[in-house]
């Protein structure tokens, strides 16, 4: 039985784990969504959960903690400035996991595993009749 067993193994030895889902985090920081498969996005929710939240707050020693996990300076200057600040109030479920369908290869279950609140992208240029380009908001 395997009673307080938390966590998949995902076929791979311990120090290969940590990294991946140490590059993982780093990159989901980063682009604030990736494309995985689905167990791995689960494993990985857990984890940038609980380095939001603990960049949320905003400590010496919570930014040498997280620097153990993400490794790029200008991630950790994000986790710890734009990311901490939008997940201010919020208490939890920093990220979202999205099925997508499975991998052509391998028929693997694949997600899209992103954070709830993201930054909006530059608007789309829109045209009206008979005038210039104006953004989306300007012609409303």
């Amino acid at each position: 039985m395997k009673h307080r067993i938390v966590g998949r193994r995902l076929d791979r030895t311990t120090s290969h784990r940590t990294a991946m889902f140490k590059n993982m985090v780093t990159s989901l920081i980063r682009h604030e969504k990736i494309v995985t498969t689905t167990p791995k996005a689960k494993e990985l929710k857990r984890i940038a959960d609980k380095a939001i939240t603990m960049a949320k707050r905003g400590t010496p020693h919570a930014r040498r903690l997280l620097n153990r996990d993400v490794k790029d300076v200008e991630v950790l200057v994000k986790l710890f400035g734009p990311i901490a600040e939008r997940f201010k109030t919020r208490p939890g479920g920093y990220t979202r996991i999205i099925r997508v369908g499975r991998r052509a290869g391998d028929n693997a279950d694949m997600s899209v595993i992103e954070l709830v609140e993201r930054t909006p992208a530059a608007e789309p240029e829109v045209e009206t009749k008979g005038s210039k380009t104006k953004s989306k908001k300007a012609a409303e």
